[in-house]
């Protein structure tokens, strides 16, 4: 059975990570970046250490969110350590992901021939999923299996379902464009990319102080010699409603780029800034409405219902006349487990807080 030389080398791609804006060390601020002007195009990246130097409270508990690992070493994943071998078939083509020494081998095969090539690299800690990217020849493909963690295996990667493949390479993954890597590596790494080029040389595995603050060499050179530079470093305060979502939506996309790009059904459930932005209490100046307004892009993500009663009580009380005493009349704590249902997406295997906030009709209410 021959061999297809992979000469590969395989990256692991998952959904998550926040992206933010404004700059301040003084009492000037700048505007937020969106998404145009977001990624630094110049800039020293000093490393997350250096930051907890001096931000400690802000660095303590950094490690339980997500984000900090959306792209982990592949000596250090779990997911893929220990002696694995994940296999799953669809019709002709037989696909596996095994660890062969100090490497771990992504395998396709209808029998006659066989693919083969080494992961390097894994985006993503495995929340919901991870999904696979090879390079073959400096070119990067999306493979078209995911590990999901509700089904402790392999399934189609999610668009996958959409095509069938023509032969053994399609069979293996799909070619990203530059513009598509460029965005994956630099929402899942900080440091790789700058401005609208990738570079894989030196950067920070996941999403880093840095990576919503911006390069910190300018800052910290103030600081220790003496004259801190106002806007040296992106600032988060006083941002509204608008301002947030649209960071966030950087890499969670906003709701110009879902409807730019025309992505209707349920799998939109997967971009909650988009569906935030959908919902009737959202208001662009109002900062309880905002992402950090419930998240904390400091600490882990909270899955306890009741911990967000707080925040909807914040506008939803009798005293509040903006919105007229408006009060759920059918419950007094978990708001969020009937206003913001879970939606699972077919190909996703997991469950997703939908965003749109609203009085959720039935189950099959999925409003577009």
């Amino acid at each position: 059975m021959p061999v297809i030389p992979g000469s590969a080398r395989l990256v692991i791609l998952v959904a998550i990570p926040l992206r933010f804006a404004a700059f301040a060390q003084g009492p000037a601020t700048m505007t937020p970046p969106n998404g145009a002007n977001y990624w630094a195009v110049s800039g020293r990246f000093i490393g997350s250490k250096q930051c907890a130097s001096c931000h400690p409270a802000q660095a303590k508990n950094f490690h339980q969110n997500s984000m900090s690992r959306a792209l982990e070493p592949i000596e250090s994943c779990a997911i893929l350590s220990g002696d694995i071998h994940y296999t799953w078939t669809d019709g002709q083509y037989a696909y596996s992901i095994t660890r062969a020494g100090a490497r771990v081998l992504y395998t396709v095969t209808e029998g006659k021939e066989t693919f083969e090539t080494p992961l390097l690299y894994a985006f993503g800690q495995g929340k919901a999923g991870q999904t696979y990217v090879f390079d073959i020849d400096g070119r990067f493909y999306e493979s078209r299996v995911s590990y999901y963690s509700k089904l402790s295996g392999l399934d189609l990667t999610v668009g996958a379902i959409n095509g069938k493949p023509a032969d053994l390479r399609a069979a293996a993954g799909r070619v990203m464009d530059a513009n598509e890597a460029r965005g994956c590596f630099g929402c899942h790494t900080t440091g790789a990319r700058v401005g609208n080029v990738l570079q894989l040389k030196a950067y920070e595995n996941g999403v880093q102080c840095e990576s919503c603050h911006g390069p910190g060499g300018a800052h910290v050179d103030g600081i220790q010699n003496g004259k801190p530079r106002p806007n040296s470093i992106r600032s988060l305060k006083g941002m509204d409603a608008q301002d947030t979502n649209e960071m966030c939506g950087v890499c969670h996309r906003t709701w110009e780029t879902v409807v730019t790009m025309g992505l209707k059904g349920i799998n939109n459930a997967r971009f909650p800034a988009y569906r935030l932005t959908n919902s009737p209490c959202f208001s662009v100046t109002d900062r309880r409405i905002a992402c950090t307004a419930c998240h904390n892009p400091h600490e882990g993500l909270v899955s306890d219902d009741k911990y967000y009663d707080s925040k909807c009580a914040a506008c939803h009380n009798r005293t509040n006349l903006a919105i007229k005493k408006r009060t759920c009349p059918a419950g007094k704590q978990a708001c969020t487990s009937c206003h913001m249902p879970r939606v699972e997406p077919a190909e996703s295997h997991h469950a997703f807080p939908d965003h749109w906030i609203r009085i959720a009709r039935s189950k099959n209410d999925y409003p577009d």
